[in-house]
């Protein structure tokens, strides 16, 4: 008898994506089997989508694009043997590819109050489960914040919105086949916080007053372009403008003041989204010149819980006249009220107060007086307690000069012996010029510390300087030590020094490490500042700058560090200089998708596929179209920079078979092939064919868009015009939408768009550098979507 059929390779299961091709295959031990398929028990026949292939003693069962429907289990029998395998089909959650591109490389911007929604349809096996995260928390809803979970899309809506709505965002869509993650940006920009305070008082005489304060903390997302300085004299109810100071500046000297008159100063921060609140000062005095000086602070003699002795000095400014006397004025700690501690000027320069309340603090000021009134008020003393005194602490230990430049000097020490310092509250630095004999105080408040930089030194001179220990007693004995100024380094304006190790593109393979060092010269050392496409550097960034160079490190490059870097430096004088550059982060392409053939002229035929993932991140991708007429002849290419998805060859010979190939490229290589499966044949000519398939497409003229003609790449010159056109066909006819990286250019009035029967243009009057860049021309209808692309470079004149 003849030997029986045996099953030599059984059928394996096969999980596909939907939309993808699946196979089954399985090898039997006689080459005369035909065999039979089967699917979920129903015996298979050759309809659309499903063929059988039989090559020797393999057999094959070919899906071109798995659908819902081709999920089961499917059987092959061949003589009296059978085997058994089930294609899975995946449907994971999916979005649109530019709608993905665009939430990802561009954050949403919204002014603080405005109403904000984004969102997000996408397609996929139900249920689809969405969950929005923020700074990795998952998002709840809440009187302003709502998160919409729908079959076909989520929306996170924010009614109005505040700058802490700042931030990344995780839009994580899961299904049984699978996870997709979205990562946004959203950005809320508002006026700025007030400056910060307070507003200190720099200078004030008769003629004029100075005052200081800091940037806010929050400059709402803007730059602060400036600062408004207004004015108030006490007793009056309006507010005068005094003038404007640019952003870097945060001092304000003003002469519209009258002698012996009192005001109130206020600031505010402007950027380009409004003016903050105001910041407002304490009352300042315009002291009349013929009034005495303030005084030093006063010192404490002695204090107990009913009694506190305070003792001053005369001031260095006695005005016109001789000093007849001093007021002294107190205060409890933490309140702004001064109260009066006697009404008529004594001419002793000691006090002894008893009107106390015990275990209270007390803060004490001097005032001078003469013929011509009296003078400003000396900075608060030392905080008392009205209790009995404590011993003095002792010396600070270990005083010395940590680091110093051209105009300042850092100090550190150590805490008094434990027996003398267990009851120390701070410390106090003094200092005092060679030429000079009396101390000055280094700060208005007790140091917690044990380090002070003393700033505002002259180079090239000598100064004392002197730390004591304060307890509830007062302060301990004086550490004193001498210190010299360096001399102030020549000063060099901010240059970026670019030669051939700077590059101004940079193309990185992702993985690799991203290191761009930018030397630059510039005396005193500068502000050094980084942005990517006008933003802060994303977290995973490293910024090292030192010795005349700063360098960008960036780990493992991934897609979303492609864009523009400038780096910007700034001396204190105002004097800026940057350097910008391009990154690309690119790999090698991934593979095209499925390929599909179609006659739509006679003897051509139209290869069609779908886009390489790599488009997403890729601008200079491209693809090459290659050709064989047998199963193992050599390919070759009848195509190339191709920047579509579809391309027609048209040297058909009819009854003969033809396989085709696709490739992506870049400039890092070549990615692996997409290939068709079964061969391509024109039949010989047929009258009848020929006629009927013309009637019908004359008849249904529905068509999805196709592009006749493609975008071609652009290169002009600076200040001259730019024509960019392309012509395309489909019924009804399409919706054009022009972008340029990306952004929908319908509402930019700097470009002008036109669409004539078919013949689409873009026209830049007047092309800058800034309009250099990727443009892409997407047209739809309820048939399908196309889209062209190209690049514009922009040449300097």
């Amino acid at each position: 008898s003849a030997p029986r059929c045996h099953i030599n390779k059984q059928l394996l299961d096969v999980r596909v994506l939907k939309g993808e091709p699946a196979e089954l295959s399985c090898t039997v031990s006689k080459d005369e089997v035909t065999g039979t398929w089967y699917k979920d028990g129903l015996k298979l026949t050759n309809m659309d989508g499903i063929f059988f292939e039989k090559e020797g003693l393999v057999h094959k069962l070919i899906i071109n694009k798995v659908e819902d429907f081709h999920a089961g289990k499917y059987r092959f029998e061949g003589g009296d043997r059978k085997t058994e395998a089930s294609i899975f089909v995946e449907d994971p959650p999916q979005v649109d590819k530019v709608l993905l591109k665009n939430l990802t490389s561009v954050p949403t911007v919204a002014k603080a109050g405005q109403k904000v929604k984004v969102k997000i349809p996408f397609e996929g096996r139900l249920p689809v489960r969405a969950t929005w995260l923020k700074d990795r928390m998952e998002l709840a809803d809440d009187t302003r914040i709502h998160v919409d979970k729908k079959e076909t899309f989520t929306m996170l809506s924010i009614s109005s919105s505040e700058r802490k709505d700042c931030g990344d965002y995780k839009v994580r869509l899961k299904n049984d086949s699978g996870v997709l993650e979205i990562n946004l940006k959203l950005m809320v920009i508002d006026k700025p916080q007030p400056p910060a305070g307070p507003i200190k008082i720099v200078e004030s005489s008769a003629n004029d007053i100075t005052i200081q304060w800091k940037p806010p903390k929050d400059d709402g997302g803007k730059p602060v372009q400036s600062y408004i300085v207004e004015s108030q004299q006490v007793g009056k109810n309006d507010w005068v403008t005094l003038g404007e100071t640019p952003r870097s500046c945060t001092t304000f000297t003003t002469n519209k003041v009258e002698q012996d008159m009192s005001y109130y100063f206020r600031v505010r921060a402007v950027n380009s989204e409004g003016t903050s609140d105001a910041l407002e000062s304490d009352e300042v005095k315009a002291v009349s010149k013929a009034s005495p000086g303030a005084p030093d602070p006063p010192e404490i003699v002695s204090a107990s819980r009913d009694t506190i002795t305070i003792s001053w000095k005369a001031p260095r400014k006695t005005g016109s006249s001789r000093i007849v006397g001093y007021i002294v004025q107190k205060r409890k700690k933490g309140t702004m009220t001064w109260l009066p501690v006697n009404n008529v000027p004594i001419a002793d320069k000691k006090l002894k107060m008893t009107n106390l309340k015990k275990g209270l603090q007390y803060e004490f000021r001097v005032a001078a007086v003469n013929a011509a009134g009296i003078g400003d008020a000396s900075e608060p003393s030392q905080p008392v307690f009205a209790r009995d005194s404590t011993q003095s602490p002792g010396q600070v230990q270990d005083l010395k000069v940590s680091n110093s430049d051209s105009t300042s000097v850092t100090l550190t020490w150590k805490r008094p012996e434990a027996k003398d310092g267990s009851d120390v509250k701070g410390y106090e630095v003094e200092m005092r010029s060679s030429n000079n004999l009396n101390w000055t105080k280094c700060s208005t408040l007790p140091i917690e510390v044990t380090t002070y930089r003393v700033k505002g030194l002259q180079a090239k001179e000598i100064y004392f300087l002197r730390v004591r220990a304060l307890n509830d007693s007062g302060p301990g004995e004086a550490a004193e030590l001498e210190a010299c100024i360096k001399a102030a380094p020549p000063v060099v304006s901010p240059r970026i020094l670019i030669d051939d190790t700077v590059k101004s593109f940079l193309v990185i393979k992702a993985g690799n490490t991203i290191r761009v060092n930018i030397p630059f010269e510039a005396s005193p050392d500068p502000a050094v500042t980084w942005l990517k496409d006008g933003l802060p550097l994303p977290d995973r960034a490293t910024i090292n700058t030192k010795d005349g160079t700063t360098q960008l490190l960036i780990g493992a490059a991934e897609f979303t560090d492609s864009g523009t870097y400038t780096v910007e430096i700034q001396n204190g004088l105002g004097k800026r200089e940057a350097f910008s550059f391009q990154v690309q982060v690119t790999d090698i392409p991934q593979s095209p998708g499925p390929i599909q053939l179609e006659e739509n002229v006679p003897n051509t035929v139209t290869v069609t596929w779908e886009p390489s993932a790599s488009e997403k991140w890729e601008s200079n991708l491209y693809y090459t179209v290659m050709k064989r007429e047998s199963q193992k002849g050599l390919w070759h290419m009848v195509g190339d920079l191709i920047y579509t998805n579809k391309f027609t060859f048209t040297k058909l010979i009819p009854g003969r078979d033809y396989y085709f190939r696709v490739v992506a490229k870049n400039d890092l290589g070549v990615s692996g092939p997409s290939e068709t499966v079964q061969p391509w044949r024109i039949k010989k000519t047929k009258a009848q064919f020929q006629v009927k398939s013309q009637k019908y497409r004359g008849v249904n003229q529905n068509q999805p868009p196709r592009f006749l003609v493609p975008l071609k790449p652009h290169v002009v010159t600076t200040g001259s015009e730019c024509h960019m056109s392309c012509a395309l066909g489909g019924h009804p006819p399409p919706k054009i939408t022009w972008y340029k990286d990306n952004r929908d250019l319908s509402n930019d009035p700097a470009y002008f768009c036109t669409n004539d029967f078919g013949v689409c243009s873009l026209v830049v009057l007047s092309v800058t550098k800034r309009d250099e860049g990727e443009y892409m021309v997407e047209a739809t209808n309820e048939l399908g979507r196309a889209f062209s692309k190209a690049f514009l470079t922009i040449k300097g004149n």
